[in-house]
């Protein structure tokens, strides 16, 4: 009774032992593919979480530091002008890039599995997107501070021509212009270039100054049109 009870054991033995082996080697690559590839993406997939707050630190830097214009933007103008450029980033930029990467690298090693070079390839996109948007966030920093010297000088010139105005009308014997001093519309014509419009009593007739302030000091003269600057362009 005894020899049956020890060869029973070590046949139960055996068979444990023998599907703990198979149960491992039996995990199918394609399984370890996507529970390796669920991981990474819990861990460590960077480009989204990136691409919303690049996307936020670059409206706030089109609503401070606009590129171009010389009057900045609003925040959620450019959150969208943001968003778009880094969906360009994103989705066409950077999977252009890791296929040009992909090619110039070598071989896969050998015994690597379709299923890893997916994975190797998707990090690489992952990367290559994180870069792009955080490259991005630095070119619209560096063009807005390289842009900051014209809004600069732009307000300055518009204070300049304030007070240009001002005095002209001031030591005018105009009493009317005095009067209406509040009404002054101007419009830029060009780098320090202004034209300021005040309206008669009867708001019908305009006389309009052309300022350049460019010249030391300012140079101020009157306009011989009376045209009202809603009807030049721009007022």
């Amino acid at each position: 009774m005894s020899g049956s009870q020890t060869l029973l054991g070590e046949y139960r033995g055996s068979s444990l032992a023998h599907v703990g082996r198979t149960t491992l080697r039996d995990v199918s690559s394609g399984e370890r593919f996507w529970t390796s590839r669920i991981r990474w993406r819990l861990r460590g997939a960077t480009v989204w979480p990136a691409f919303v707050v690049t996307t936020l630190l670059d409206g706030l830097i089109l609503d401070l530091l606009p590129p171009v214009a010389t009057a900045g933007l609003n925040y959620v103008e450019g959150v969208l002008i943001a968003t778009f450029g880094n969906l360009i980033l994103v989705g066409a930029l950077a999977p252009f890039l890791t296929n040009r990467l992909t090619r110039r690298r070598q071989a896969a090693p050998a015994g690597a599995t379709a299923a890893a070079v997916e994975v190797e390839v998707e990090v690489l996109r992952d990367r290559v997107g994180t870069a792009l948007v955080a490259a991005g966030v630095v070119a619209s920093l560096a063009s807005g501070l390289a842009n900051r010297p014209l809004i600069v000088s732009e307000t300055e010139a518009s204070e300049q021509n304030a007070r240009v105005v001002s005095d002209y009308v001031n030591r005018s014997r105009d009493e009317e212009l005095r009067r209406n001093i509040e009404t002054a519309n101007t419009i830029r014509l060009g780098e320090g270039y202004f034209r300021t419009c005040i309206a008669r009593d009867d708001r019908s007739r305009f006389v309009c100054l052309l300022v350049d302030t460019q010249k030391e000091p300012a140079d101020v003269r009157r306009d011989p049109s009376g045209v009202p600057n809603s009807l030049v362009g721009g007022g």
